[in-house]
């Protein structure tokens, strides 16, 4: 980075007739810098951002924990990191179109785990990806690996069952927003001697991975929520004190 000093002596060159090839050659400044320095000629102050919370000397938890509990279920349903250039990776999660507050909350949450860095929503078919860069999603996001999530162990580390202690119900949420559903069942029965169609709420959890479903139905006990194996995929929700608990808490997607 040049200095002050150095624009003002190559744009004085500049004021007193010579050509910007000219004043590149004799100063050995590019031309591109100094049609950049026409149009600003102050340095563009160097902006670091915040430190990542896992990285300091002193690791601590990241400074909104429900929104990351709410993240961390989200990457775990649909998420993926991936590596590009210079030690950054990339944090993409999955969002129907179907479901465009489910975006704005999904955006809104990696913008609070990572304030400095920008957040964007690139447009696939039948879906957009919440996109953002960073060199510390690993380190916020340490179940990261190569290949697919059920195909490897899926762990919390301590200081994230901490905050998964603290905030079941955003993780929870997280999850449901990424690979769960509030549907109808209906049944019939017979009430009078006539059949009947009866209407239930329920909710379904669906996820390959043994380790998820597993935190995902631990997390369900701690909050008092009553749940069932549908089959080795999926996880019910059916029962009506706990449907309420889950409609008070999560709701369907919107």
């Amino acid at each position: 980075m040049y200095d002050l000093g150095t624009r003002k002596r190559a744009l004085t060159l500049l004021d007193q007739g010579f050509s910007q090839n000219s004043v590149s050659k004799q100063t050995g400044i590019s031309r591109a810098a100094i049609r950049s320095w026409l149009k600003r000629i102050e340095p563009v102050p160097y902006f670091r951002g915040r430190e990542c919370p896992r990285c300091g000397d002193t690791p601590r938890p990241p400074d909104d924990p429900a929104a990351y509990a709410y993240l961390l279920g989200l990457y775990l349903g649909d998420g993926c990191i991936s590596s590009h250039r210079r030690g950054v990776y990339s944090l993409r999660i999955a969002c129907a179109d179907a479901w465009p507050g489910l975006i704005d909350a999904c955006a809104s949450a990696v913008q609070t785990v990572r304030p400095d860095n920008k957040v964007c929503r690139v447009s696939s078919p039948g879906c957009q990806y919440v996109t953002a860069f960073s060199k510390h999603w690993p380190c916020l996001f340490p179940q990261h690996g190569p290949g697919k999530k059920h195909h490897r162990s899926i762990a919390l580390e301590p200081w994230q069952q901490k905050i998964v202690d603290a905030h079941p119900w955003e993780l929870i949420r997280g999850l449901i927003h990424s690979d769960g559903c509030r549907i109808t069942n209906w049944t019939t029965r017979l009430v009078g001697g006539v059949q009947r169609r009866y209407e239930y709420p329920r909710y379904f959890f669906t996820n390959l991975s043994a380790d998820i479903l597993g935190l995902f139905t631990s997390t369900l006990d701690q909050v008092g929520v009553e749940w069932k194996h549908a089959n080795r995929k999926n996880i019910s929700v059916a029962r009506r004190a706990s449907v309420a608990l889950m409609d008070a808490h999560v709701g369907p997607k919107y």
